[in-house]
């Protein structure tokens, strides 16, 4: 295989976040993401600290959202939000901008609104993902093209202290011409140009239709280091099941994931 199985896992952000989540959802979520040894849940801010009792010593972090989905919180909001998921056992916080401020160029409120953000996560000792939602950014914004848009916000989420940049949330649902809503989350074509638009110091994670084995190893191969998915068993299964017919010397056929569609 080309990369390990806890290299694969290490990069899975287990995603507790549907809208119809119970505590019993929460508590299955938790144990399988302990049994499968990811490298976080990453769930709603109610939730947090019973997700911190769950995953005390398994060595799973706790991630949680704020201003999500939509990001339409006011800043001192996302800011006391991120306080009390700290407190709560959270270590890793997935914060949302603030789209309709990004697309009308005033730069300055969303890189206050990111700052204030990682400043809180920081000094309570947490990491921040800076969720872009690249399904809203295809027609580009504030004069700026798509892709120089979310040039921008790269070197925005860099210069606020971000720890990692995020394609979407999974749940940024775009009507389409037919009166229906979906959404790509991520793709190749973003996933390359985020991680060509920050430096090292800054990762990159992908969310939203990463559903197999396949998607999760392109992730990386772009140089993604996290991936939001609610496949983890059936990708992580997938592994194990391609390593041992590896190790019996059989050969091994792929998944047909969404990489050919630009999407995963």
């Amino acid at each position: 295989m080309k990369y390990t199985y806890d290299e694969l896992a290490q990069m899975i952000d287990h995603s507790l976040l549907h809208p119809t989540m119970t505590d019993q959802d929460l508590e299955d979520g938790c144990k399988l993401a302990a049994k499968y040894r990811v490298a976080s849940v990453c769930i709603k801010p109610y939730a947090a600290k019973r997700a911190a009792e769950l995953l005390q010593g398994t060595g799973v972090k706790v991630g949680c959202v704020i201003g999500f989905p939509h990001g339409n919180s006011c800043t001192e909001s996302k800011r006391y939000e991120t306080e009390l998921a700290c407190r709560d056992g959270a270590v890793e916080i997935d914060m949302v901008i603030n789209h309709g401020k990004a697309l009308g160029g005033d730069w300055s409120y969303v890189e206050g609104d990111i700052k204030a953000v990682c400043d809180e996560a920081h000094q309570r000792g947490a990491k921040v993902k800076v969720i872009f939602e690249n399904d809203y950014l295809t027609k580009g914004g504030a004069g700026l093209s798509s892709d120089d848009f979310k040039r921008q916000l790269c070197q925005i989420c860099e210069r606020s202290g971000a720890d990692w940049v995020k394609t979407s949330t999974g749940y940024g649902f775009v009507k389409q011409a037919d009166g229906s809503y979906n959404y790509k989350g991520a793709t190749e074509h973003d996933l390359a140009l985020m991680r060509a638009s920050c430096s090292p110091k800054v990762q990159v994670k992908a969310a939203g239709g990463v559903r197999d084995l396949d998607g999760l190893i392109r992730v990386r191969d772009l140089g993604g280091s996290r991936c939001g998915a609610t496949a983890t068993a059936a990708m992580l299964d997938e592994f194990r099941r391609r390593e041992a017919a590896e190790n019996a010397g059989q050969s091994v056929g792929t998944q047909s994931g969404a990489i050919g569609s630009g999407g995963y």
